[in-house]
C-alpha cells in the first residue's frame, strides 16, 4: 500500500504544467495567427506594428509563427494597438460562418408595404442569424402606365447585379437603365426606386448593408513606463435586420 505523502507527491506532479505543455497550450489559441489576422486586416506591416508596440519587426515575425512564447505583457502591448482584451487571445474561436441556402427552400415575398409591388423577392441569407450583409434575389415585374415606383431610403450601401432583363433604377433625381450583366454600387441613404424597364420581368441580385461602416478606430500606441492607457471606447454591434430594404 502506497504512502499517503508518496500519493500526494504523485498528484502534483500530475498537475505541475512544464514547459512543453505550456507551449503546446499555446500552440492550440494561434495565438501568433490571430495577432497576424489583427495586424493584416488593419493593412499593417510589421515595422508599424513594432511602432506601435515598442517591439521589434523581428521579434513580431517570430512571435506570429510560433517561434517564440509570448508573454503578457507582449499581448497586453498588441491587444492595446487593436483595442483588444487580453481574452481574445484565449478564447474559443468561432466556427467558420457556412450556410447553404437551397432554391427549393427559399419563400418568395412581395414588396412590403406597396401594392401592386414593383417587385418579389427571396431572401439569400435568412439562415444566418448575425449575418453583416443581406442578399437577395429580386424579380423586378413590369407596370402598367400611370404606377410609379415608390422610392425608399435606408442606411448603408447596395449592391445590385442584374441577370437579365432591363431595369430602371432612379436615385436622387438621376435615372439610369441597366442591361443584363450591369452592376451598381449606391449609396442607399439616397431616395432610390426601381421599375422594369422592358416588356418581360428583370432579375437581380441584391446586396444591401443596414448600417453604414464604422469609423475605422485610431490605432494605439503602447504607453510608456509610468502612464495611464486611455480608456477603450464604449460602443455596441448593430443587430441586422431580416426585413427587405432595398
Amino acid at each position: 500500500m502506497a504512502e499517503p505523502q508518496d500519493v500526494h507527491n504523485e498528484q502534483v506532479q500530475k498537475t505541475q504544467a512544464d514547459s512543453e505543455t505550456a507551449e503546446r497550450f499555446i500552440e492550440e489559441k494561434h495565438i501568433g495567427e490571430r495577432i497576424r489576422r489583427l495586424r493584416l486586416k488593419k493593412s499593417m506591416g510589421l515595422v508599424e506594428l513594432g511602432r506601435h508596440t515598442g517591439l521589434s519587426a523581428s521579434f513580431l515575425s517570430q512571435l506570429e509563427t510560433g517561434r517564440v512564447v509570448p508573454t503578457l505583457r507582449n499581448l497586453a502591448r498588441v491587444a492595446m494597438v487593436f483595442s483588444k482584451d487580453l481574452s481574445y487571445f484565449f478564447d474559443s474561436e468561432p466556427a467558420p460562418v457556412f450556410r447553404i441556402h437551397r432554391q427549393s427552400e427559399r419563400v418568395r415575398m412581395p414588396q412590403t408595404g406597396v401594392e401592386p409591388p414593383t417587385y418579389y423577392f427571396e431572401s439569400l441569407g435568412y439562415l444566418v442569424a448575425d449575418r453583416h450583409m443581406d442578399p437577395y434575389f429580386a424579380e423586378f415585374v413590369p407596370l402598367d402606365e400611370g404606377i410609379e415606383p415608390k422610392a425608399h431610403i435606408h442606411p448603408g450601401y447596395e449592391f445590385l447585379y442584374l441577370l437579365q432583363g432591363e431595369l430602371m433604377l432612379r436615385h436622387g433625381a438621376q435615372d439610369s437603365v441597366l442591361e443584363a450583366g450591369d452592376a451598381v454600387y449606391f449609396d442607399a441613404g439616397t431616395p432610390h426606386s426601381y421599375r422594369c424597364a422592358g416588356l418581360r420581368p428583370a432579375g437581380a441580385i441584391i446586396v444591401t448593408m443596414h448600417q453604414p461602416p464604422q469609423a475605422q478606430q485610431p490605432l494605439r500606441t503602447a504607453p510608456q513606463a509610468g502612464s495611464r492607457p486611455a480608456a477603450a471606447p464604449q460602443g455596441r454591434e448593430s443587430e441586422g435586420k431580416n426585413t427587405s430594404s432595398f
